[in-house]
């Protein structure tokens, strides 16, 4: 029993010894800075979003993301047909534009819609007509929508209806972009009114 006792006390030595060695290699990793701290994390996903893309406006004319820029916008993707995220969410930004009095001209609200099967150029300009609010509305071939989409990080897909009929899934997320064409912030379709505000005012003044 005794030689048992003393390899037990031996074994949790050897353990806690090897604690304490683990515990000084990440301290010294997080001096030497092999450690990654979390703010890149962040930094790099703001880098990631937005880039170059080739689109139509609801006159036939071409629009890139050097076009946009000069001016903050916010930018969102989604279909005319789209039952209650697309009208909800453009609804909400023309109320928030609203709600900011004159300093809800300093920006631009964007739509993109990612059903080119669907929405003509002319279907997108009849549809933000609709919001009672300037809204510059695109669409294009599936190449360019797929690009678009891909810099923005954006996700959608068609979903079989019964009759040979499609709806689209695809992201709810409001894109803040600067007037140099970088990442601002994003306005989630559950957060408050005063959040989504405050965001749109230090877009409209950092932006």
């Amino acid at each position: 029993m005794a030689g048992t006792d003393r390899r037990l006390r031996g074994l949790r030595i050897g353990l806690w010894a090897l604690v304490g060695l683990a515990a000084a290699g990440l301290g010294v990793l997080a001096m030497t800075g092999r450690l990654a701290p979390a703010a890149p994390a962040v930094e790099s996903y703001g880098a990631a979003i937005g880039g170059p893309f080739e689109l139509v406006d609801p006159a036939g004319r071409t629009v890139t993301d050097r076009s946009l820029r000069g001016r903050p916008f916010a930018i969102f993707f989604g279909f005319t047909r789209c039952p209650d995220v697309c009208p909800t969410t453009l609804s909400r930004l023309a109320q928030l534009r609203s709600k900011l009095g004159a300093d809800g001209d300093a920006f631009d609200i964007v739509f993109v819609s990612v059903d080119p099967g669907h929405d003509s150029p002319a279907d997108i300009g009849a549809y933000v007509d609709l919001f009672d609010t300037p809204i510059l509305g695109l669409t294009g071939s599936e190449t360019q929508i797929a690009a678009a989409a891909k810099a923005y990080h954006v996700y959608y897909g068609k979903v079989d209806q019964p009759g040979g009929d499609y709806t689209i899934d695809h992201s709810a997320t409001v894109f803040l972009m600067g007037r140099r064409g970088q990442f601002v912030a994003t306005i989630d379709m559950e957060e408050g009114d005063k959040p989504a505000l405050a965001k749109l005012r230090r877009l409209i003044a950092d932006g």
